[in-house]
C-alpha cells in the first residue's frame, strides 16, 4: 500500500508512460462490467453453497457473503451512471493491459491497486494532481473518476473473488 507521497510519484511516473490514441473506440467497459456482474455472482452461489453445507470459509469469502448486497448495490450504480457509449468519448490508451480502455479507468485500477483497494481523499487527490502535472486530463475524465473508481472497485472484487 503506498503513502500519499508515493502515489503521487507514481501518478507521474504512470502520466509518463500512458500514450493516448485518437479518435473514438467501442466502448468496453460496460461488456466488463457484467462479465465481473456474473463472475461475482457465480462466487457468491459456490459460497452460498459452501455455508449450507456447513463447509470451511476463509475469512475473504464469509465477508464477501455478508456484503454481497452491497456489491450487487454498486454494480447496479455503475451500470446507472455508465450508460452506452459513456465512455466512448474520453481518450483512450494506446497500450498495457488497459489498451483501448479509457485512461482514467486505467488511473482509478492504478489508484485502487496501490491503495489496496482503499482510497482516501488526499491520497487519491495528491496522485491524480500529479499526473495532471505531466499529461493534462480533459474536463470529462476528471467527471467520470468516482464512476472509474467504481468499476475498478469491482474489477478488483473479481480478481480477489
Amino acid at each position: 500500500m503506498y503513502s500519499a507521497d508515493q502515489m503521487a510519484l507514481h501518478g507521474e511516473a504512470l502520466a509518463a508512460t500512458h500514450k493516448l490514441i485518437p479518435g473514438q473506440a467501442p466502448d468496453l467497459l460496460l461488456a466488463r462490467l457484467a462479465d465481473n456482474e456474473s463472475t461475482l455472482v457465480g462466487v457468491s452461489e459456490l459460497l452460498t453453497t459452501a455455508a449450507t453445507e456447513s463447509r470451511r470459509m476463509m475469512p475473504a469469502g464469509e465477508w464477501l457473503l455478508d456484503n454481497f448486497y452491497l456489491i450487487e448495490e454498486q454494480i447496479r450504480t455503475a451500470k446507472r451512471h455508465l450508460p452506452k457509449g459513456y465512455s466512448r468519448e474520453l481518450p483512450r490508451l494506446a497500450h498495457g493491459p488497459s489498451a483501448g480502455r479509457p485512461r482514467v479507468y486505467d488511473i482509478a485500477l492504478e489508484a485502487i491497486a496501490h491503495g489496496d483497494g482503499r482510497v482516501d481523499i488526499d491520497s487519491l487527490s495528491g496522485f491524480v494532481a500529479a499526473y495532471q502535472a505531466v499529461s493534462p486530463m480533459k474536463l470529462g475524465e476528471l467527471w467520470a473518476i468516482p464512476i472509474m473508481l467504481r468499476l475498478a472497485v469491482i474489477e478488483n472484487l473479481r480478481r480477489v473473488g
